[in-house]
């Protein structure tokens, strides 16, 4: 399958966000942010509304959609209340994503196939409102299957693993990972499932999974808001863009390691 001429790349501005919160006020603003990723190079903008509203508020979201001129893509739990405040909004795309109070980061794949119950009525209700549903899940197969069964036009890669692996020079467990990855973006195409990935991706670790043929989207934003302190936020951007671009014209990349660090 040869590649797609673009690879999306969304850009999540929660982490502009948390430093703003860190204080209190208003600076630094995520939209501001949003508007600085967008001329970039961002094809969406991404922000995941906690329930804690650790990073992220409810304001954000209005300021977002009404704002700027990108697809938004709200990253929320399967709640009554983050079900309530997508529907007022309509985003362009909601992922549901697993959501612990006291995680410090999404740690894992949705349990589409394990929730599969209580998940129908949210892609449901989303769906008819218009909203495209993403499922943020593992790279198995019983997730891909639920995702369709449920209706969900979207899965998002966990590609957290394979990054974790990547960075620690686990060389054996990060090329299982890029296998797993690639067979499940695979197997995600086929069944008529629109694939995006996301999760941990840095310049070093980016090609690979930019290069699978089948992806249409990154979803990237704790790496590009930690760079933009030394480069800032548009080179941050404008470097991923460029990395992500070359792997795709390529259709293939090697694996992250010392030969290949950019």
């Amino acid at each position: 399958m040869s590649p797609t001429p673009h690879l999306r790349l969304g850009v999540n501005i929660d982490h502009v966000a948390t430093i703003r919160n860190a204080r209190g006020g208003e600076h630094p603003d995520p939209v501001r942010a949003a508007r600085v990723a967008a001329a970039a190079g961002a094809d969406g903008i991404t922000a995941h509304l906690r329930e804690d509203r650790r990073h992220i508020r409810d304001g954000d979201i209005a300021r977002l959609k009404g704002e700027i001129g990108l697809p938004l893509n709200l990253e929320m739990a399967a709640t009554p209340e983050m079900l309530d405040i997508a529907l007022r909004h309509v985003p362009n795309a909601c992922c549901i994503v697993p959501e612990r109070r006291e995680e410090v980061t999404t740690e894992g794949g949705l349990d589409a196939a394990g929730l599969h119950n209580y998940l129908a009525p949210v892609v449901a209700r989303l769906s008819d409102k218009g909203i495209r549903v993403s499922l943020f899940i593992n790279a198995e197969t019983r997730q891909l299957e639920a995702a369709r069964s449920l209706g969900a036009h979207i899965v998002e890669l966990h590609t957290g693993a394979y990054c974790d692996a990547a960075l620690a020079h686990e060389n054996a467990k990060r090329d299982a990972e890029m296998a797993r990855l690639a067979g499940a973006a695979r197997n995600g195409a086929a069944m008529g499932l629109e694939v995006h990935a996301g999760h941990g991706l840095t310049f070093d670790t980016v090609a690979p999974v930019a290069a699978l043929p089948e992806l249409t989207e990154l979803n990237i934003g704790h790496f590009l808001v930690g760079e933009a302190i030394f480069t800032g936020l548009d080179g941050s951007i404008r470097r991923m863009r460029m990395v992500m671009d070359e792997a795709r014209a390529g259709g293939r990349a090697a694996l992250p390691g010392a030969e290949d660090r950019r």
